[in-house]
């Protein structure tokens, strides 16, 4: 939890943003496994995190955006919860740690609702993601469950996207904890993987360390030889010298802050010519990205710049054919990196994906293309200081996407298709980094950066 001040200021830019009507933020519930008693690990909602700080289950909150009135809502422990749990502060200790001085049992936010709707009063509220609240919302606002996107206030959502897509100091220096354990994670995957070993066993160290240094991963980790398969979550082959093994894994901290990075590793700790080959040019694209990420430039042209490095890489190796803008621009790319360059990140490590990919990466000057590849781009819009972006350019050899794109005729002037038939069991090769934009370009997030060259992957490995 930051300083009661950060709450304060946070929650009084939302109001200022505002015109009128009630502000109705949910927190999560405990969410149960297999019984009601065993429950999952409990994850807070992220907004309800961003301007209230107050991680525990079953918690609302109520901001009056004309008087200014703030309430959270909520229940304090009953005997049963201290012989179980010991001893809890008070919700209204708790509140007035964030700065809220008014506190109800949660019993009472039906009646307070109710009353506001009585009188006509507009009540913003975001999207639900969970079943949970959408249940909450039908019997709080009588919405059917239908139209619970529809009827969620886009003027809050674009509230909420202008303050948190812009990161704090505070911020950025959990981010930086979360980059600095998701690297040893990494590092520990380097150093562990062998031939003969299970994907599962490198997977299960690698939330070791998470789990020791953390909270846990920031996402399920994607670890597999089949890399051409982006988010690939079996675990279950032997590793095989000669194959490459993406590892795609990040942390998710205490203060719920995440990191996300992706490298490429070869099983038996050297590449082959042909991995060093398309492996070198998807290392090319990310460094570019990093040199030309700054305020001022949309991250759409970054991807696009990006694109022409590894469209240019793929026409030395005889892949692909003609003009390399003529290729980017009818969309070559996409057959082999068929997503976009990278997403926000903060405290989602797909940062408030769950108020719409369009309300975030995209606004009124930007909008989301149609051509393959291109429109799953998740962060287009012109970048700002204390933006917070994933870089993370691939190559990936689909056979059956490849397949499709000969059969239909698909960009059949810039495409060997016969030379691209000896690489259908390449799998993939992904690098991912997190940037910050600053001032003047962009930064590399935590202490060091993962090995992202040929030489430095293979040194590591042999360390």
């Amino acid at each position: 939890m930051f300083d009661r001040k950060i709450y304060i200021s946070r929650r009084d830019k939302l109001v200022s943003s505002m015109k009128s009507g009630l502000i109705l933020l949910l927190g999560n519930s405990e969410a149960s496994c297999n019984y009601a008693d065993n429950q999952y690990l409990f994850r807070q909602d992220s907004s309800f995190l961003y301007f209230f700080g107050l991680d525990k289950p079953d918690l609302a909150a109520i901001i009056d955006v004309e008087s200014g009135k703030q309430i959270v809502f909520g229940n304090d422990v009953d005997i049963d919860d201290i012989i179980w749990m010991g001893p809890q502060p008070y919700l209204c200790d708790q509140a007035a740690e964030i700065g809220v001085n008014e506190t109800y049992p949660f019993a009472k936010l039906a009646d307070f609702l109710a009353e506001a709707q009585n009188k006509g009063r507009k009540i913003h509220f975001l999207p639900p993601y969970r079943n949970h609240n959408k249940i909450l919302l039908n019997k709080l606002l009588g919405v059917a469950f239908d139209q619970m996107t529809s009827a969620s206030s886009l003027e809050l959502i674009n509230a909420v996207v202008k303050l948190r897509i812009i990161k704090e100091p505070c911020e950025i220096e959990e981010i930086d904890k979360a980059c600095n354990v998701g690297y040893t994670m990494h590092y520990t995957a380097m150093k562990m993987m062998k031939p003969g070993m299970v994907e599962q066993q490198i997977v299960g160290m690698m939330e070791g360390v998470c789990a020791s240094d953390a909270l846990m991963p920031s996402f399920p980790i994607i670890l597999s030889q089949n890399g051409e398969t982006l988010h690939n979550h079996t675990h279950h082959q032997i590793l095989t010298d000669g194959r490459l093994c993406v590892v795609d894994a990040g942390a998710e901290i205490a203060s719920h802050y995440a990191s996300d990075f992706t490298r490429t590793l070869p099983c038996g700790g050297k590449f082959t010519t042909m991995q060093k080959e398309i492996y070198t040019i998807v290392s090319t694209a990310n460094n570019l990205a990093l040199d030309i990420a700054r305020p001022g430039i949309t991250y759409k042209e970054v991807h696009l710049s990006a694109s022409k490095i590894i469209v240019q890489g793929l026409i030395n190796l005889g892949l692909v054919k003609g003009d390399v803008e003529e290729a980017v621009a009818a969309g070559v790319q996409g057959l082999f990196m068929p997503h976009g360059l990278g997403h926000n990140m903060g405290l989602d490590v797909h940062d408030m994906e769950d108020l719409g990919e369009n309300n975030v990466g995209y606004d009124e000057a930007h909008v989301r293309a149609t051509q393959f590849g291109l429109a799953s781009l998740r962060m287009a819009r012109e970048l700002q200081p204390g933006h917070v972006i994933t870089d993370e350019p691939g190559i990936y050899f689909i056979p059956a996407l490849i397949e499709k794109w000969k059969k239909e005729g698909t960009c059949r002037g810039f495409i060997n298709f016969a030379k691209l038939e000896s690489y259908y069991k390449f799998g993939g090769v992904r690098i991912e980094d997190d940037l910050l934009i600053t001032k003047n370009g962009c930064r590399l997030l935590g202490a060091k950066r993962l090995p992202n060259t040929v030489e430095d992957v293979e040194e590591q490995m042999r360390g």
